[in-house]
């Protein structure tokens, strides 16, 4: 490394720049810093960054910024749709034991979902779909169910719209969070949600365009599983049978995360309320011993 703070060439700018970050005492900050120069300064020498191409990147990073309101998160929107999210979900949350898989949060939990009972149906505004019954058990790695689990659930609607999103729809709808019983079971009934695009008004949406890609995520259910001394398991069960299955915007699909959506015509003694038409999921989820914690809330 040079001694020198001049710079005199191109060769020395990554160098001098890493040694200004490294004063830092703290040791993670440090190695993140250094690499994140390390590669960013390679990138531009890679592609021979252009000085209208760095004031047309900053501007799309100052615009992600702005698109970001209470509302909607462009920030998290924009690490989902470069597999950023996926990438990190996947490497922190190793399946090797058996625990269920991870996927993104995405841009659309809000914090405070109202707590219900067993099988309450989190379909509060009128919202037409097909009736559809969710059920399963939390276990740990060792196969012993775990009680008093909290499972905080959220998904899109029947037209591919979330709450926040959709103002014929009452607050918090197709949302709450469930307790497992003694024998760690869970249960809820809902509506059959739909795919849907990932907002496109920003600047996300301009460089899917310029991409030539498709906005539409696969029809799914957001599943935030929880208990004390294990880890936090943020996850979606997609559908089967759901269009953009193969083509996910946001890369969030991997197979242990397909359910089957079974669809029924037939009563059932175990669903007495269901209509002439419903569906059926029933999906189990491992937790590993950690720390319980929760995520910052993308939307308010």
């Amino acid at each position: 490394m040079t001694s020198s703070k001049i710079i005199d060439c191109e060769e020395v700018i990554t160098d001098i720049v890493k040694e200004a970050m490294s004063r830092t005492d703290d040791a993670r900050l440090k190695k993140i810093m250094a690499l994140l120069v390390q590669h960013l300064h390679a990138f531009v020498r890679e592609t021979n960054l252009t000085d209208q191409e760095l004031e047309t990147g900053l501007d799309f990073i100052a615009r992600i910024g702005q698109a970001t309101r209470d509302d909607h998160n462009e920030a998290i929107l924009a690490s989902d749709v470069l597999g950023v999210s996926t990438l990190v979900a996947y490497r922190n949350n190793p399946q090797e034991q058996g625990q269920s898989a991870k996927a993104l949060l995405g841009p659309f939990w809000r914090d405070g979902a109202p707590e219900c009972e067993p099988g309450d149906n989190i379909a509060r505004s009128d919202t037409r779909g097909i009736p559809m019954f969710v059920k399963g058990v939390v276990r740990n790695i060792a196969g012993q169910p775990i009680p008093d689990t909290l499972v905080d659930v959220w998904q899109a609607s029947p037209v591919g719209m979330y709450e926040n999103q959709d103002p014929d729809q009452v607050n918090m709808n197709l949302r709450g969070k469930f307790r497992t019983d003694s024998q760690g079971r869970y249960r809820f009934r809902t509506v059959r949600p739909a795919g849907y695009p990932v907002p496109t008004h920003g600047p996300i949406g301009e460089l899917l365009r310029a991409q030539n890609r498709s906005p539409f995520r696969p029809a799914h259910i957001h599943f935030m599983v929880s208990a004390p001394e294990y880890k936090t398991l943020i996850t979606q069960i997609f559908a089967d049978d759901a269009e953009h299955l193969h083509s996910d915007v946001v890369f969030g699909v991997t197979k242990p995360l397909i359910g089957h959506f079974e669809s029924h015509d037939r009563p059932n003694p175990e669903y007495p309320d269901a209509p002439d038409h419903y569906v059926t999921l029933t999906y189990d989820f491992v937790l590993e011993e950690g720390t319980r914690t929760f995520p910052r809330p993308p939307i308010k």
